[in-house]
């Protein structure tokens, strides 16, 4: 059985939180994951840029809302496929 990844952050308020890892997605050179926050009684996926510096990496608000659409049509389209 796979274990579930569980994702650490902190918000803008400074506050921990955590995602379980549901899935990356690479689109136009870049990696972008797709969170589920746990704890919340409404789970709607989170979709966050991956930064990877070295072996360290973070996650990263999508601030370009262009990007966050394309990305976010890329990620439907795939669905639809399956």
């Amino acid at each position: 059985m796979e274990e579930n990844k569980i994702i650490e952050t902190i918000d803008e308020e400074g506050n921990p939180v955590r995602f379980e890892l549901y899935n990356i997605v690479e689109f136009e050179g870049k990696d972008y994951a797709l969170l589920l926050p746990l704890g919340e009684e409404e789970q709607e996926l989170i979709l966050m840029q991956i930064i990877i510096d070295g072996e360290e990496y973070s996650f990263e608000t999508i601030e370009d809302d262009e990007e966050f659409e394309r990305v976010s049509e890329y990620i439907e389209n795939l669905e639809d496929e399956e």
